[in-house]
């Protein structure tokens, strides 16, 4: 029996995940690192516990699963996007703690550098910002001592957390990104497929710091864990974990959606091989696979989840997630009343940081059930607008939405979404698809897995059921609402 193994680096912690020959997926094992946030609100991680924890949950995998380990045929990592690493290459010990997507310690840098920042779009296709690692790797030379004279002498090096896996695991043999993290560094010309020597200056950096960009499916060098195994097995498949999620759900084609509802959510939406620039979402590239590149428009939501949570810790108005579903079927069908969740603005596609949140259209009648469904409304308006966005900006017909994440487990709020976009949306049997996207790329690459692994996943399918003059009413207050609460 030949395995795969996948591994999901993520924001909170470290999975390692056990698929069979036929995809299926067998084990997983994980372990949490630490939230290291100073007084500013900077947040960071340690790279060393993380590499030790990806050791650690292999090892805990192969116990817990019972396998022959050497049985592992290859490995494929998904991994937090924009979290960025500073080591030193003759030891592979970091300089520095790794600075996370979420930390914002670069935005003074970031307005220096505002009259770049039309530039910095039509070349990366993201919006000059501090939450990407062009910033973050910036702020790094100009505060932590002998880095930048230290890189001018190509001793150091920067990346993701993908490399930094890649170059630990292999002992400094392989210094690698792939395509879809290097487009998040905004300092990969989406057009040319190459770092942009004309942003590595704007920034103030190096080219010899960046890692060599290699095929999602590629040959990132081979590891045996520290010895753990006792052959070495490649790593061939590396992918940041929205575009592994992407693939898991087999979005492959043009015009192909996912969503991911968590605490925030991301869309995702498959436009092909050439990219369209839009000022109010991201464009990034899902992958280069079989050395064909194919790009993402992509849309952010900081309130999905969250709003779920902001209904039972502040609100008081249920006692568990679970319950939003019976409320919302019992409130008032002739109610109109919407939340606007703008608790920090609006993120995409309005990128509107003074919008505050609202309720509004409630009447005297209007209570606790109204007040609950209007909140899992507002996931499914949010999401819609991010897929009219990249409907209309791309061109291309969207048949189906693929989704993941807690909140599908709602059947109102799925319903819902389906009846507002007018299109199915189809929940799949599993909930780790970045790790399954990873170790799937892996799996193909290796000759193990074929086309047909993403039959494994099985869906359930909510279809639209809400008519045409209902639709456009309820979503004609939906933006309303929004300009309310602008």
């Amino acid at each position: 029996m030949r395995y795969i193994l996948g591994i999901d680096q993520s924001t909170q912690g470290t999975k390692a995940l056990l698929f069979d020959a036929n995809g299926k997926l067998l084990c997983r094992t994980d372990k949490s690192h630490r939230q290291i946030v100073n007084d500013r609100g900077w947040v960071e991680h340690d790279p060393e516990e993380i590499y030790a924890n990806t050791l650690q949950v292999v090892k805990d995998l192969v116990a817990k699963s019972g396998i022959e380990k050497n049985n592992i045929a290859a490995l494929g990592i998904s991994n937090q996007r924009e979290t960025s690493v500073c080591w030193e290459k003759s030891t592979g010990k970091a300089l520095y703690n790794a600075i996370v997507w979420q930390c914002s310690r670069a935005a003074e840098l970031c307005e220096k550098l505002e009259s770049y920042s039309e530039l910095v779009h039509d070349k990366t296709g993201i919006k000059l910002s501090p939450y990407f690692p062009a910033a973050k790797l910036a702020w790094i030379f100009q505060n932590v001592a002998g880095v930048s004279e230290r890189a001018k002498k190509n001793e150091i090096a920067f990346g993701t957390i993908d490399s930094w896996l890649v170059y630990k695991l292999t002992h400094g043999e392989n210094f690698r990104t792939d395509y879809s993290n290097a487009s998040r560094t905004q300092l990969f010309n989406i057009h040319e497929l190459d770092w942009d020597d004309e942003l590595i200056k704007i920034f103030g950096l190096e080219r010899n710091c960046l890692a060599e960009v290699t095929d999602s499916d590629g040959n990132f060098g081979e590891t045996d864990f520290e010895g753990y195994l006792d052959k070495k097995i490649p790593i061939c498949g590396v992918l940041g974990d929205s575009h592994g999620a992407l693939f898991g759900q087999g979005c492959l084609n043009s015009g192909m959606v996912k969503a991911t509802y968590g605490t925030g959510s991301s869309v995702m939406m498959n436009i092909g091989e050439k990219p369209v620039l839009n000022q109010n979402i991201v464009t990034s590239l899902a992958w280069k696979i079989s050395g064909k590149v194919n790009y993402v428009l992509e849309g952010n939501i900081n309130y999905t989840g969250a709003v779920i949570t902001w209904l039972k810790d502040d609100l008081k108005l249920i006692a568990n997630p679970a319950e939003t579903e019976s409320f919302a079927r019992l409130a008032r069908k002739s109610d109109r009343t919407y939340l606007v969740p703008a608790f920090s603005g609006l993120g995409a596609p309005y990128w509107d940081s003074h919008a505050s949140a609202c309720i509004v259209g409630m009447t005297r009648a209007s209570g606790k059930n109204e007040v609950v469904r209007a909140a899992l409304d507002c996931i499914a308006y949010q999401i819609a607008d991010i897929i009219f966005e990249m409907k209309n900006s791309a061109g291309i017909a969207i048949n189906e939405l693929r989704v993941d994440g807690g909140p599908t487990r709602n059947a109102y709020l799925m319903q819902f979404q389906s009846d507002v976009l007018n299109i199915p949306v189809k929940i799949p049997d599993a909930e780790e698809l970045s790790g399954i996207g990873a170790a799937y790329c892996a799996g193909i690459s290796a000759g193990v897995f074929d086309a047909k692994v993403f039959e494994n996943l099985k869906r359930v399918s909510y279809n639209p059921n809400m008519s045409e003059p209902e639709r456009k009413e309820l979503y004609s207050g939906w933006k309303d609402a929004v300009k309310k609460a602008r």
